[in-house]
């Protein structure tokens, strides 16, 4: 192997040293591979379709494949090796939620040679690569494997219900067993397309505790930054407008409510930042182009990408026809620099059992136990989902449009408007009190037989309740007033002294309104009289 090419996980291809795991090499490892599915799934077809029982998920099926061939297998110049399949009509269901053809998908992992990346990940784990771009390849090990198997239920449930996830999306659990050694495979779908370069790279988990790249990361042509180194590049964070915000953190909350429910922690969110700038000004060189030199198509596999994974149905396909993301998730900075951020939860085959409660309890007797990584997995959830919403991901504020010219100048008038009514009523009302002061009893008048009182204190009956001086809704003022006109009213005081009592001949007391009008007559005919007139 003698390539040397960047890829999308932001290491190199193989170079001229083969790389050895677990005393096999890479190159009879990625045969065996090759070899092991293109039979496995050409076998599974022969099978009929059929809805997936519960114990389809704890199927193991095995397959001798000699050197030398046999009838159902063919030679090949590899060490025998025994090839297994777990759980085969399960990842078929999953394979044919996606959209995955078993033509396609036979013709993605055999018909070109697997990309070997070069230690992505610190986990010490071989990563291989389609050259379609669609699928990775990851070597896991026995107990996270058996773990897999045993989330196989809950997962199925999971994707039936939401096939839209940023959770890895599992294809295919494998294992190959040469020479007493058992290497265990499982096939995910590709966070990180080789056709776009991505300018920086993040592993983050929420936590501060070493969460920086080493030295030796640094040194890399495409270093994997971490949590703090995030926060020193990106300050302010990427910002998004508030709707792809909402679905994006909508889907993170989704999804970490299921791994809590499963006991995992220790997940990290894989995020690549591609900045469409700095592509035009390297010349337009993307990530990896094809042998041809021409420019590869974006992945085919449905909710594959990020933008797919975080939005409804049929957004994304025109999202894809019309911009040249690629799958990508349109940001910009605080200064308004364009971005494209694919992104997807890793590693979550962690559960925190007995190993990882140890090493939780001893960091946390050193540090500060809410900073360190490994955590129970509620706290680990909410601390993820915190770091995400604050640090990481921003929404952008829409901006206001200003008020026009029409509506700012129409303001202060209304003001003015509303001043003028408020002291023309409080002038009205001032000298209604001067006249009713004045006329010494216009509403409250004695008789011969007694104090007879007009108004609402003592018979409401006779004089009706004069309306408010506003009227309407919402603030309007009525411009309408009372108004007490006396007309023709005469005082005879010559016996005012002897008998106390007030004669008002041919008087009227005329209450007017916008809304009724009552003319109250009193007479002194008899000394006893007193009509009312409507």
């Amino acid at each position: 192997m003698s390539t040397t090419t960047e890829n999308g996980m932001g290491g190199q291809w193989s170079t001229s040293r083969e790389k050895t795991y677990k005393k096999t090499t890479s190159s009879a490892l990625k045969g065996a591979i090759q070899l092991g599915i293109g039979y496995t799934v050409g076998n599974l077809t022969s099978k009929p379709d059929r809805d997936v029982l519960m114990q389809d998920f704890y199927v193991v099926e095995s397959v001798c494949l000699p050197s030398e061939g046999s009838n159902l297998t063919p030679a090949h110049h590899y060490p025998d090796f025994r090839f297994k399949t777990y759980a085969p009509l399960a990842f078929r269901y999953f394979r044919d939620l996606f959209g995955i053809k078993p033509d396609d998908y036979l013709y993605s992992m055999v018909n070109e040679p697997l990309i070997e990346l070069v230690n992505p990940g610190a986990s010490g784990s071989l990563f291989y690569l389609t050259s379609d771009d669609e699928f990775i390849i990851k070597t896991v090990q026995h107990k996270e494997a058996k773990f897999l198997q045993r989330l196989l239920p809950g997962y199925y449930m999971n994707l039936n219900q939401n096939p839209r996830t940023l959770l890895p999306k599992f294809y295919g659990l494998y294992c190959i067993q040469s020479g007493g050694i058992n290497i265990r495979l499982v096939v995910m779908n590709n966070v990180l397309p080789r056709s776009v370069k991505m300018h920086y790279k993040y592993d983050l988990k929420g936590s501060t505790y070493k969460r920086r790249a080493s030295r030796k990361e640094r040194e890399k042509s495409c270093p994997t930054y971490k949590d703090l180194d995030f926060q020193d590049m990106h300050e302010e964070g990427l910002y998004f407008d508030p709707e792809t915000y909402n679905n994006l953190m909508k889907t993170l909350q989704r999804d970490c409510r299921v791994l809590e429910s499963f006991k995992i922690m220790d997940y990290s969110l894989l995020l690549g930042v591609h900045v469409p700038d700095h592509h035009h000004r390297d010349g337009g060189e993307s990530g990896q182009a094809g042998g041809d030199g021409r420019r590869p198509v974006g992945q085919r596999v449905l909710y594959s990408t990020a933008l797919e994974s975080i939005q409804g149905d049929g957004k994304a396909s025109e999202a894809l026809a019309t911009d040249d993301t690629m799958g990508g998730i349109p940001a910009k900075t605080l200064k308004e620099e364009k971005l494209l951020i694919f992104l997807g939860i890793i590693d979550i085959l962690q559960s925190y059992r007995f190993i990882k409660k140890l090493e939780h309890s001893w960091k946390a007797l050193v540090y500060d136990g809410d900073s360190v990584s490994v955590h129970r997995p509620g706290f680990y959830a909410s601390r993820f989902l915190k770091f995400m919403s604050t640090r990481v991901f921003r929404k952008t504020h829409p901006i206001r449009s200003s008020p026009s010219k029409r509506t700012r100048n129409s303001i202060p008038a209304l003001k003015s408007c509303s001043q003028e009514i408020l002291s023309s009523q409080a002038d009205d009302r001032s000298e209604e009190k001067e006249r009713t002061d004045r006329l010494g009893g216009a509403r409250s008048l004695a008789s011969l037989d007694g104090n007879v009182v007009f108004g609402s204190y003592m018979r409401p009956d006779l004089v009706p309740p004069t309306p408010g001086f506003y009227e309407g809704s919402m603030g309007t003022i009525s411009t309408s007033s009372i108004f007490v006109n006396v007309d023709n009213q005469t005082e005879d005081r010559d016996d005012l002294a002897s008998s106390s009592t007030f004669t008002l001949e041919d008087s009227a007391i005329c209450l007017t309104s916008e809304q009724s009008t009552m003319d109250v007559d009193i007479d002194r005919d008899d000394g006893s009289v007193l009509d009312v007139y409507l």
